[in-house]
């Protein structure tokens, strides 16, 4: 699977909302709202190491915040990662199934 397939999948599933960060909150893009850490819980995530394609190297989060609100939030994997990102998410909630 690509990454836009993932994410295609993952919308079907009810994970609509676009997650960014926004200092050290999380905003859904959409309807504005923000969460901290603790709102959060990683459901799932997918890794893409981009053998075949180097610009497919990311990690597709699927998370759900305590409201209800379930979203994705994709970034780069490896060196190109946003450090910012990967200390906020080091206080989210991981339940994968």
């Amino acid at each position: 699977m690509t990454v836009t397939e993932t994410l295609h999948a993952l919308e079907q599933r009810g994970f609509t909302a676009n997650f960014e960060l926004i200092g050290k909150t999380f905003r859904a893009v959409e309807s504005g709202k923000t969460f901290i850490p603790d709102e959060l819980t990683i459901v799932e995530h997918h890794r893409f190491e981009g053998s075949s394609d180097p610009e497919e190297m990311a990690v597709v989060y699927a998370i759900q915040a305590g409201d209800g609100t379930r979203g994705v939030l994709v970034d780069a994997y490896g060196v190109y990662a946003n450090p910012d990102l990967s200390a906020f998410l080091k206080d989210v909630l991981i339940r994968e199934k």
